[in-house]
């Protein structure tokens, strides 16, 4: 069940033991360091044991401290200004090799965000997509380039996908307005949460739409109305998001609608490529072909 972590600290603080209001004091004024500690070291910093530190996490009502920590990071992804995102990282990170710590971050990414997706969920996906009348694709900020890169290849496939681009609120509902029962929309969010995207997610469900959200957890804002909620692990590599994971999905579900849709996505693509030769779009150098004359 999702908590206010901050709150419920401050709200027991007086039924804490001389340990405990210890840890609470130290996650009170620094939550933004202590949600990438251990237990052992948290521990170390407030001068009491590691077990005390787990004891008190449960009684919080945690099953453990990995537990507590995940919320606590969720905590800060969603509360902490780009500035503060950004102190934070240069903590964790230290004066070690920034490249190796973040590649090898992303590749845990990609590891957790494969053991937890729903399989089930990741399947009515593509067939909703599959099967879509019109497919609306929305994500902002942060998240405009993976929903450009969804447009892109989509369009490869179907003659029935809108990007939705949007500056303002009036300018979203304009171009969300005849969505309805059939339509298939596609948000991505990542925090910090846009209400563009919430509030697009809110008026296609209204409509009668099917929603594919694809966002960071099952709680996030878009999740709620959502029918097919596919969850990546985008945890900070520095004021950003790092998006490897979620591209990951996207690049999955391409290949997936692909081979459900095989015979039309070959039909199209060699009209494409007639297009493509016949206006001289690609470079034909001797240099470019032999890499396997891959267009992108």
């Amino acid at each position: 069940m999702k908590k206010d972590i901050l709150r419920t600290i401050g709200e027991n603080m007086d039924g804490f033991s001389k340990g405990q209001r210890q840890i609470a004091r130290y996650l009170l004024e620094h939550y933004d360091k202590a949600a990438y500690m251990t237990a052992a070291r948290l521990g170390h910093e407030v001068s009491v044991s590691e077990s005390t530190v787990v004891r008190f996490v449960i009684e919080l009502g945690y099953a453990g401290y990995p537990e507590f920590q995940r919320a606590l990071q969720e905590l800060i992804r969603t509360r902490l200004t780009s500035f503060q995102r950004m102190e934070v990282t240069n903590h964790l990170i230290g004066n070690g090799n920034v490249l190796e710590k973040v590649l090898l971050g992303d590749m845990d990414k990609i590891r957790r965000t494969l053991e937890g997706i729903d399989q089930s969920a990741f399947s009515s996906a593509v067939d909703a997509l599959v099967n879509a009348k019109r497919i609306y694709i929305i994500g902002v900020r942060s998240s405009a380039t993976l929903a450009g890169f969804l447009n892109y290849n989509l369009r490869m496939v179907f003659n029935n996908v809108r990007l939705i681009e949007t500056t303002s609120g009036s300018e979203l509902f304009e171009q969300i307005m005849d969505i309805g029962a059939g339509d298939v929309m596609i948000a991505i969010s990542f925090p910090r949460y846009s209400k563009r995207v919430i509030n697009a997610v809110t008026f296609a469900k209204g409509a009668g739409a099917r929603v594919v959200a694809l966002t960071d957890t099952a709680e996030a804002p878009i999740a709620a109305d959502a029918d097919h909620v596919l969850v990546a692990q985008s945890d900070m590599a520095s004021f950003a998001d790092s998006m490897v994971a979620p591209m990951s999905i996207i690049n999955a579900l391409l290949v997936a609608i692909s081979r459900a849709k095989e015979a039309d996505v070959n039909d199209r693509l060699h009209r494409l490529e007639e297009i493509w030769d016949h206006y001289d779009v690609y470079d034909k150098s001797p240099e470019s072909t032999a890499e396997g004359d891959i267009k992108v």
